[in-house]
């Protein structure tokens, strides 16, 4: 799958609409939008959402790429122009740049074990390549999906991960860092799950989204358990402020996340998160 290019002027914001919008967890929404000319997209790719007047912020697309009609974003409000977008109602309409980035390499994992591991909000840029591997699950091997939130009420997309455990042709399983009375089952980090699932190491691709520090153990555990650094795959957003690498903001070493990623294997991206966040 090749991802699609933004608009011919990738610096002109398009009107976006929102047509539906999902209120998941307190600080986290989701929206549907529709916008004039959208193209698609590819999993892993990310637009650039604005909101006239206060700024705008990169948000990875959780939507099926297989529906270019269904713009799906999922936002947790936490700063200035991520809370007034997630304070915005259906009909608002909204700037929209993009779509920007590589994408997830889910056509070089047919025939393979997939091993995707998520924490927190971070389900919502796998949450394409999930819909894709099901979508397409006789081209794929064992399917297999760890998701780690904070408390349980915490968790994204809780109806899809109950439907999706109700199959057999994936697995999945779930933990959370605290738990209060009432809750039956995992408890702990993310990792910790990689020992109760069986997946032939030297035949998987891991698709890895989360906070840094997850993603950092998320990798270690599976080199340890076998899998190969360059088949261990992960989605960066850090500080990217106009997507096409002009700014600078989001440079890491060599690279440019926004122009160069967001998408990075674990051979190439290693040695430049030993560089502490700006």
């Amino acid at each position: 799958m090749l991802a699609p290019n933004p608009q011919a002027d990738p610096m002109v914001p398009v009107l976006a609409r929102i047509t539906r919008r999902i209120e998941e967890v307190p600080d986290v929404v989701t929206f549907e939008m529709e916008a004039p000319d959208w193209n698609g997209f590819a999993p892993g790719q990310f637009n650039m959402l604005g909101v006239f007047g206060v700024g705008e912020i990169p948000i990875s697309i959780s939507g099926p790429a297989s529906e270019p009609d269904r713009l799906v974003h999922t936002i947790r409000a936490v700063g200035p122009v991520s809370r007034a977008l997630a304070g915005l109602a259906e009909g608002a309409a909204l700037g929209l740049r993009g779509p920007f980035g590589n994408e997830w390499p889910v056509e070089t994992a047919r025939g393979r074990d997939v091993v995707v591991i998520a924490g927190g909000l971070g389900l919502a840029p796998v949450r394409p390549v999930l819909y894709h591997l099901l979508e397409n699950r006789n081209d794929f091997n064992k399917v297999i999906l760890l998701y780690g939130a904070r408390r349980p009420e915490e968790m994204l997309f809780t109806g899809e991960l109950s439907a999706w455990r109700a199959r057999f042709d994936i697995e999945v399983a779930v933990t959370v860092d605290h738990a209060a009375i009432g809750w039956h089952g995992h408890v702990g980090v993310v990792t910790s799950l990689l020992r109760n699932v069986g997946f032939d190491p030297a035949s998987t691709s891991a698709f890895v989204c989360g906070p840094e520090i997850m993603m950092r153990f998320a990798a270690r555990a599976l080199v340890d358990a076998g899998v190969a650094p360059g088949e261990i795959w992960m989605s960066m957003e850090r500080n990217m402020h106009c997507a096409i690498g002009l700014c600078g903001h989001c440079q890491l070493g060599p690279v440019f996340i926004c122009r160069d990623g967001p998408i990075f294997d674990w051979a190439r991206l290693k040695p430049l998160m030993m560089q502490e966040e700006l």
